[in-house]
């Protein structure tokens, strides 16, 4: 397929990419066919698609596969220079390589310093990139209730008022059936709580049935004032009278919402959030370490950037421990790893298993390979701060937070936490939105952009063409975040993805 793509859009010749001169493979960035040289002067002696790695050494059995100057596993049977490298020939290797200190990033300029963008300043301080009105279900039992006072009021009061981005339900599939007490809860009450804080809400309803375990008085919802309000179903008079009910408290929210207008905010108050889903081998070369070249500028222009997936640093996280502005900041990331061992050996499985069969067609093979171009989305910045799951994020420049590698699930908490912008590499096609948060999508190769247009927002896949380099494509992600902020629509958001992708981590015994 990737073959055909390239004849018809007449891209460049057949090539691979040696990424660091440790390294004993290449990464090809087309359909390399047997007799054509690779990056590291030996010729394929099998067909290699894009993504996918070749030897350039002969390596024994045992001996570590090196990519990105990292080990990502070891051969499990001879591999001759040529030969393509892949699951067949390459398993996990709990081992990791030593590395030297952490490579500083370049410092922002002053021009990036003093940039704006044009924002939503809330009452309370706090910067929003958008301005929805949010109807919140309290529990699995609302869903249905607030979905339907969403549809209503998207159709009855919306057309009223030009300064409401829309109303927005966030529902989900918990809330009652678990206990009252222990992480489950926890990560239930830090998201909701997040969410009916997030400054890109103008205003929230939260909605509960009445009877179940998340009660709304768990929120602060008593005696709120006109930006915040609550009721559940029961006390209504049921799922019809609730729909009214709503329409009329949300009336009123709308009047106040919509004279909020743009106001310049400087780029630190941008909360980016990182993610990556459908990766492929050439989202480590392109895409992840672009939008870590963004990063890099946002950090050190004050901004904040919120790197997840802990399941997915899995044996990359020395790179971000070296980085860790403290021992505290060092050790809780090290505390989130162990946790993460212990709790997939308790399910019987192995965080080996994390790379999906859509990853491996794409080219990737051990979670250690995966890991490494994750991380690269961070850039180069100091890791200041780790929070937990929907944790409040509150020091600025790189952090990490805890999360699943299930992106819906990840980037749920991160909005929870405060992003007000996500960023998304795919190299397969994720399609995804999160709102209120606007989610850019970035490719990692041009066949993928160019199939699916009407998804991506940009193209990192001319990196690996050498039509541009990764700088210029990290320049050009920071410029698209700020227009992003300011109110510029993504693929995503103008398809009219994120009403379905709130899924809050589920922890614990259902009861």
């Amino acid at each position: 397929m990737w073959g055909t793509v390239r004849e018809e859009l007449d891209l460049p010749a057949p090539s691979s990419i040696l990424l660091s001169p440790d390294d004993n493979v290449v990464v090809a960035t087309a359909a390399i066919a047997p007799g054509d040289r690779l990056a590291g002067g030996v010729s394929a002696v099998a067909r290699i698609e894009p993504g996918h790695k070749a030897a350039i050494r002969r390596i024994d059995v045992g001996e570590p596969v090196v990519k990105y100057g990292q080990a990502i596993g070891r051969a499990t049977s001879p591999i001759a220079p040529g030969e393509h490298v892949h699951s067949h020939n390459l398993a996990f290797d709990q081992g990791r390589l030593a590395i030297g200190a952490a490579v500083p990033p370049e410092a922002a300029s002053e021009a990036d310093k003093a940039r704006t963008f044009l924002g939503y300043r809330r009452a309370d301080g706090r910067a929003a990139t958008r301005n929805y009105i949010g109807i919140v279900a309290s529990v699995n039992c609302s869903t249905t209730v607030c979905r339907a006072i969403a549809d209503e009021a998207n159709r009855r009061i919306l057309p009223k008022y030009e300064g409401i981005d829309g109303f927005v339900p966030i529902v989900h599939d918990q809330g009652c059936g678990m206990s009252s007490t222990g992480d489950g809860m926890k990560n239930l009450h830090r998201t909701l709580a997040g969410y009916a804080r997030h400054a890109n809400f103008g205003g929230v309803l939260m909605v509960g049935l009445g009877c179940e375990v998340n009660q709304l008085t768990l929120y602060g919802q008593s005696g709120a004032g006109a930006e915040k309000r609550h009721f559940n179903i029961q006390e209504a008079g049921g799922s019809r009278r609730s729909v009214e009910r709503a329409l009329g408290i949300l009336d009123e929210i709308a009047k106040e919402v919509a004279a909020a207008r743009r106001v310049p905010i400087p780029v630190s108050e941008i909360i980016v959030g990182l993610q990556c889903g459908g990766s492929d081998g050439l989202s480590g070369i392109t895409a992840n370490p672009a939008l870590g070249a963004a990063v890099d500028i946002l950090a050190a222009a004050g901004g904040t950037a919120i790197l997840s997936e802990t399941s997915e640093i899995y044996g990359a996280e020395h790179l971000l421990r070296s980085r860790a502005v403290n021992e505290t900041v060092a050790v809780k990331l090290d505390g989130l790893i162990a946790w993460w061992e212990d709790y997939v050996a308790m399910h019987g499985a192995s965080l080996d298993n994390n790379p999906s069969p859509g990853n491996k067609r794409g080219g990737l093979t051990t979670i250690l390979e995966k890991s490494l171009g994750a991380v690269a989305k961070g850039g180069r910045s100091p890791l200041t701060a780790v929070y937990n799951y929907a944790e409040r994020v509150t020091e600025p420049g790189l952090v990490f937070m805890d999360t699943p590698g299930y992106d819906p699930v990840s980037a749920t908490g991160q909005v929870a936490g405060g992003a007000n912008v996500i960023a998304f590499t795919t190299g397969r096609g994720s399609c995804f939105g999160c709102r209120p948060a606007p989610s850019i999508k970035l490719t990692s190769n041009t066949a993928l952009y160019r199939a699916m247009e009407e998804d991506m927002d940009i193209d990192c896949g001319v990196i690996a063409w050498g039509e541009a380099t990764i700088a210029d494509l990290g320049r050009g992600i920071f410029e698209l975040i700020i227009e992003t902020a300011s109110g510029r629509k993504t693929k995503s958001e103008l398809f009219g993805y994120g009403d379905n992708e709130f899924v809050p981590w589920h922890l614990g015994a259902t009861l």
